[in-house]
């Protein structure tokens, strides 16, 4: 979850109050938020550390990622002000400012929406909060600004009507925020590709025919979204109207972005929460939207199912009190059994009645609830894979082999090259996206963990005998997400000889366990030669359930031992533990 830090100094004279780390500790707890203080260990490398508070916010109440909203809800919270009214003004020069969408930002990013803070005070307080509240904003509901960028501009120094375009790489050409010089679109790329801020977002326009930009009637460009702004309309201290575009791929959370970053500055504007000013986007169609939009809407809750679901019992005007504390204005009606909800374009993480209890319950406080004996009667019991796993990990320790733990992703050489298969021919779920190239695909196998895990250990006294009951995935279009996890068996003994027989008697150990007798048939198990490139030719079989393969066993091709850097011969099996546990 996102975490901002506070400066004390600056909370304790926002809500009035000094407060203690536990008096404040618990005021958020009632909240619903969670701080921390700094260890001695974070104020010796960073001495003012000891100066802040970090506070740990929920993903969805994007209202709080700044000083501004906390303060503003824990005030509301306290009932030491009332939920501020937010709106969207005419432009006091009569002249609506127009953000026109032109027709090829379809092809890259197709949406935007604007907005203007007028009269706006800026400190270097507010400023810093106001940057980093778009960096959270960013971070988390912007999903890295593949769904939404965020350009803020000194207004004074640009001149509308903006226009919102996409044009070939080439043709954009200027001076980047910071920068001293002006530079062509792709020069900016490869001088951002060494940048750490920067070079993570260059991926989501990189590859595009056409660049988005957006620039005023004069031709000065604004911004190149969702990589860098300008120069020429920065912002700083002594900017006294901020124009705000946000361009998008998904339109609904650009106009939250827009929202929650009008409604947590307008209070520094003049007179507060009245300097928003609306801005006319018109779209490639021709039609006109005004933004931001600061849309209440309105829900209702039921009392009687409120109480219940939460487990108390308080009246219609007393649930009405804790939702407003909660910035939830609430009124109630029909004879006290509704209550009417407006919620504020503040709170977009309300969407279903069940958010509206939630705030009941956090404003009534858990620990206020009373503890009561469910009525319902249910007896919890241990899943039968899970059951049996366990046993088998038991009995498998009981034989000598030691039990390790490794992760579900690998890299797809592990699946692929290094066990001397194609990894196009395996039903490999990929990850979009990996972070590191061990992490790129779910693993099918549990035997590239194994061998990577003798490959850490290889100065441990021989033999070594290791194993893993753990889950697999496989891809399965007949599945809602695509894929399915199975929970499988691996051994394998890594020795001077490969020893093949000591991986053949734990097979057997373990069909023993489960009174599968040695046979073929429909009641049995044995093995049948066969050809896998992962194992030695002519030293490779597979096991066979009651006429079914359940998995392999041999000794590990030579290719294979090398590829994965350790010295020895090894034997392996692998089964899958269902069938075991279905009888079929």
């Amino acid at each position: 979850m996102p975490t901002i830090s506070v400066n004390k100094e600056e909370l304790f004279k926002a809500l009035g109050k000094r407060y203690t780390f536990e008096e404040f500790d618990e005021l958020c707890f009632e909240f619903g938020v969670e701080p921390e203080e700094a260890d001695e260990k974070e104020i010796t490398e960073n001495p003012e550390a000891a100066l802040e508070w970090k506070i740990e916010i929920g993903a969805n109440r994007y209202d709080l990622l700044c000083i501004e909203g906390l303060v503003r809800g824990l005030l509301v919270f306290l009932e030491k002000i009332s939920p501020p009214r937010y709106k969207a003004i005419p432009p006091w020069t009569g002249n609506t400012q127009k953000l026109i969408v032109l027709p090829r930002t379809a092809e890259v990013r197709p949406f935007a929406v604007a907005a203007v803070l007028r009269n706006i005070t800026l400190t270097p307080e507010r400023y810093k909060s106001f940057i980093d509240l778009q960096d959270k904003l960013h971070q988390n509901l912007c999903r890295k600004r593949t769904l939404v960028a965020i350009g803020t501009h000194d207004l004074d120094t640009i001149k509308g009507p903006f226009y919102y375009d996409a044009k070939p790489p080439s043709e954009i050409k200027f001076k980047a925020l910071n920068q001293t010089e002006e530079k062509t679109a792709p020069q900016l790329m490869e001088l951002y590709s060494n940048e750490s801020h920067l070079k993570q977002y260059l991926h989501i326009i990189q590859d595009k025919p056409v660049y988005p930009v957006i620039y005023d009637s004069r031709g000065v460009v604004l911004s190149m979204p969702p990589i860098i702004n300008g120069d020429h309309s920065k912002i700083t201290l002594e900017t006294k109207n901020v124009f705000i575009e946000c361009t998008a791929t998904d339109l609904n959370k650009a106009k939250i972005t827009l929202d929650t970053i009008v409604t947590m500055f307008g209070q520094y504007c003049s007179p507060p929460n009245e300097g928003t000013e609306s801005v006319e986007v018109v779209k490639p169609c021709g039609t006109s939207v005004m933004y931001p939009e600061l849309h209440y809407r309105l829900e209702e809750i039921d009392v009687s199912e409120t109480n219940n679901k939460i487990g108390i019992c308080i009246p219609p005007g007393e649930m009405a009190r804790l939702l407003t504390r909660m910035c939830l204005e609430s009124t109630p009606f029909d004879s006290g059994n509704k209550i009417m909800v407006e919620v504020p374009p503040t709170r977009h993480d309300v969407i279903h009645a069940c958010d509206i209890v939630e705030d009941v319950a956090i404003a009534y406080g858990y620990n206020n609830i009373e503890k009561t004996i469910p009525q319902t009667n249910c007896i919890g019991n241990q899943s039968p894979i899970n059951k049996l796993s366990d046993l088998l990990r038991q009995e498998i320790a009981a034989a000598g082999f030691t039990e390790i733990l490794t992760f579900a992703l690998c890299s797809r050489d592990d699946l692929g090259e290094k066990l001397r298969k194609d990894i196009k021919d395996i039903n490999t779920a990929h990850i979009a996206n990996p972070k590191t190239l061990e992490f790129q695909v779910a693993r099918t196998t549990l035997l590239p963990g194994i061998l990577k895990t003798i490959n850490k250990n290889m100065g441990m006294p021989l033999p070594l005998k290791l194993f893993e009951i753990s889950d697999i995935v496989v891809t399965d279009p007949k599945r809602d997400v695509g894929a399915r996890n199975e929970r499988w068996i691996c051994a394998v003994n890594y020795n001077k000889s490969s020893g093949f027989e000591i991986v053949k008697g734990l097979l057997d150990r373990v069909m023993q366990l489960m009174e599968i007798p040695f046979q073929k048939g429909d009641e049995g198990y044995y093995i049948k030669a066969s050809d896998d490139p992962t194992y030695f030719q002519g030293r490779c079989a597979t096991v066979i359930l009651r006429g079914k393969p359940i998995g392999t066993i041999g000794v590990l091709h030579p290719d294979v031992v090398t590829k994965f850097e350790i010295n020895n011969p090894c034997s392996a099996f692998e089964i899958c533990v269902e069938p075991l546990l279905h009888g079929s």
